[in-house]
């Protein structure tokens, strides 16, 4: 993943080179000069990986993060921009369209004078922008679910969910502060964590994860793995969760009960879990002993085997992993890699699939336009 990312970000920065820097009247030192510069922007991260961290967890000063995340996330505007002018420009050729053909050199002129500076500037602000939702705190989705057999004790039921936090040096420990603030503040019955808590090692974030021990819900606090908790000392990082008072569920389940009446909460691991000869996400395993006649929340990190956990009974799956695809129109790409989900609820065969866009972001791209972080509060009802 982190090859193909690198390979795009080079031939983005070539592209944007090319077209915005070689059509100026500058000496060829200087064209080639800025088109460098440009280019270690756009792979700034393989870059900043090579001497300082990793391509997961970035070990630079969060500024730093900041500036470079601006400027690499202004090169992808930026090209896709270039993209849709240069193919506009070649359609009204091919087309011979009479208004453009008449005055040729007005829009040669306009465009190599304004179009490509302008369509830069705009980029610029627009990355600024996402950058700073991508590191705002979250606000609060509150959603309700019907759940067929929901015991009546579990009638007005609150799980707080977060997910995709991703603790990191652009996400610090101030920041996820104030996220257990807001949600402590919901006063949630249970809280539910699902994946992608941390990036980057034990000891490199030892002041940022702490603060996920002050929250706090009568139920507990149940949490369950995403891909980037195996980038980096993964056994290490289940024994610092369940320090915290964190019940980590690794293909496996709990109940949460009321009386006679239960819930039954499980979780699974992740796909990833392949390269590092650890478990794979296996539900049987999870719901292995589980009550039958006890309704079923499935925290699954990604969030396309859906269909799956509806065969098997689940009433409720939340998950995360997509951030919602973070840019409006990106979505339509993030979906065909996760089973068509993507963000928000779905109805799947019965079953209620939540995906959250999540509380955080990767730090490799941590920019939103259009498409908020969040913290969801599901209030759980009987179904009529």
């Amino acid at each position: 993943m982190h090859v193909v990312l690198s390979t795009v970000g080079l031939l983005m920065g070539l592209y944007v080179a090319w077209r915005l820097f070689w059509p100026l009247r500058l000496p060829l030192w200087a064209k080639a000069l800025l088109s460098l510069l440009l280019v270690a922007l756009a792979v700034q991260l393989r870059i900043v990986a090579t001497f300082w961290g990793t391509m997961a967890s970035p070990e630079i000063p969060k500024l730093a993060i900041a500036v470079l995340a601006t400027g690499s996330t202004a090169v992808l505007l930026l090209a896709l921009a270039l993209l849709v002018m240069d193919a506009g420009l070649l359609l009204s050729r091919l087309l011979r369209w009479p208004r453009l053909l008449r005055w040729p050199r007005v829009v040669t002129v306009l465009r190599a004078r304004m179009l490509r500076p302008l369509a830069a500037g705009l980029a610029l602000l627009l990355s600024g922008y996402g950058v700073s939702q991508g590191m705002a705190v979250p606000n609060v989705r509150q959603v309700e679910v019907n759940i067929a057999g929901l015991p009546a004790a579990f009638d007005g039921y609150r799980v707080l969910q977060l997910t995709d936090i991703h603790a990191s040096r652009l996400l610090t420990g101030d920041w996820v502060r104030q996220v257990v603030a807001e949600s402590n503040a919901l006063k949630p019955d249970l809280i539910v964590i699902t994946g992608d808590l941390i990036d980057g090692t034990v000891a490199a974030r030892r002041h940022d994860f702490q603060p996920l021990g002050e929250l706090q819900a009568p139920d507990g606090v149940i949490a369950i793995t995403g891909n980037h908790e195996y980038y980096a000392q993964y056994s290490d990082w289940m024994q610092a969760f369940r320090a915290l008072h964190m019940q980590v569920l690794e293909n496996s389940h709990t109940q949460v009960r009321r009386g006679d009446a239960a819930l039954t909460i499980a979780g699974v691991t992740d796909p990833v879990a392949a390269r590092y000869g650890l478990p794979l996400p296996d539900l049987q395993a999870a719901l292995a002993g589980a009550d039958p006649a006890a309704p079923v929340i499935l925290l699954d990190h990604r969030p396309r085997n859906a269909a799956d956990a509806a065969a098997r009974g689940v009433k409720l799956q939340l998950s995360g992993h997509t951030h919602g695809g973070q840019i409006i129109g990106m979505d339509q790409l993030v979906k065909r890699a996760n089973g068509g989900f993507v963000s928000g609820r779905y109805e799947v065969d019965g079953m209620t699939l939540y995906v959250s866009n999540g509380a955080g972001l990767w730090a490799g791209f941590p920019a939103r336009i259009g498409v908020p972080s969040e913290i969801t509060l599901f209030t759980l009802r009987r179904a009529p």
